[in-house]
Formats: structure tokens, sequence, C-alpha cells
């Protein structure tokens, strides 16, 4: 199984470990033919061969949101960029990075996790000339 591969199948299975309001079955918004995945996840879900080859930082106080954008069942690119803020409204910038392998395109950015709370995301999605928003609040754990 390839490394992103094993990446998306982490990220996926360790939504509910960081979330522990109800969020929907699947963490998805469709917009006319395309498809936006997301998710976020404690880093230290991530192994450290994982961590290493996308450059990102494996940490308790470290969470990861992963976004995807598929058009007719194929990966599409996109312009991917967001914030997340806290309950303070203090909002702090994500800076997506593309991660390319095996015909998969995901969008990946951190965020600091200091302590429990909600956080609510904001995620622009840019396809061609068009943008889609989608918002969303999650809880959020330091990891152990």
């Amino acid at each position: 199984m390839g490394r992103l591969a094993l990446f998306v199948l982490t990220a996926c299975l360790s939504v509910t470990a960081m979330a522990a309001d109800i969020i929907k079955g699947e963490r998805q918004e469709t917009f006319g033919d395309v498809t936006v995945h997301y998710n976020t996840f404690n880093s230290t879900f991530l192994t450290p061969d994982i961590a290493k080859s996308t450059e990102l930082v494996r940490s308790k106080n470290q969470g990861v949101i992963n976004v995807s954008v598929i058009k007719d069942g194929k990966p599409l690119t996109a312009q991917v960029s967001g914030s997340v803020k806290d309950l303070t409204s203090q909002t702090v910038p994500l800076k997506f990075k593309q991660i390319t392998e095996q015909g998969a395109i995901y969008y990946i950015a951190q965020f600091p996790v200091d302590q429990q709370e909600t956080r609510t995301f904001k995620i622009d999605v840019k396809t061609g000339d068009k943008t889609n928003t989608i918002s969303f609040q999650q809880e959020l754990f330091p990891g152990q």
C-alpha cells in the first residue's frame, strides 16, 4: 500500500478519535459535479515515515486537515486555502500543500491544538473560476 494511501486510511480512521460531537457520516460537500472530501485528526496518528514524507510535524499539539477534490470519480487539482478559528475568535490561517502520489491529489495543512476546544474551520476550494466554501465545527483534543 502506498504511503499516501496509508496516510488517508489513517486520517479516515482517526476522525472519530478527535471528535466528541456527532459528525456527518461522510465529511464531504458536493458542488455541482465537484465533491470535496475533508477530515481533521491529530498528527500523532501519522507514522513517523508518513510525517517525514509529507513534511508534517508529529506532535500531540498539532492537528492536520486533509482535503481532496473529486470530479467524475477522478482527483482534481484545485487551489485550497482556509483558516481555523478558536472560541475567542483568534484565527489561524491554514497553509495547504499539495501531495500527489499514484494518481491521487490531496491538500494538507497543520494547525495548533493546545487544549480541548471546539474550532470553526473555513475552507475555500477553487476549481477553474469557481470558489466553493466549506465551514464546519469540530471539537479537537491534544494527542497523547
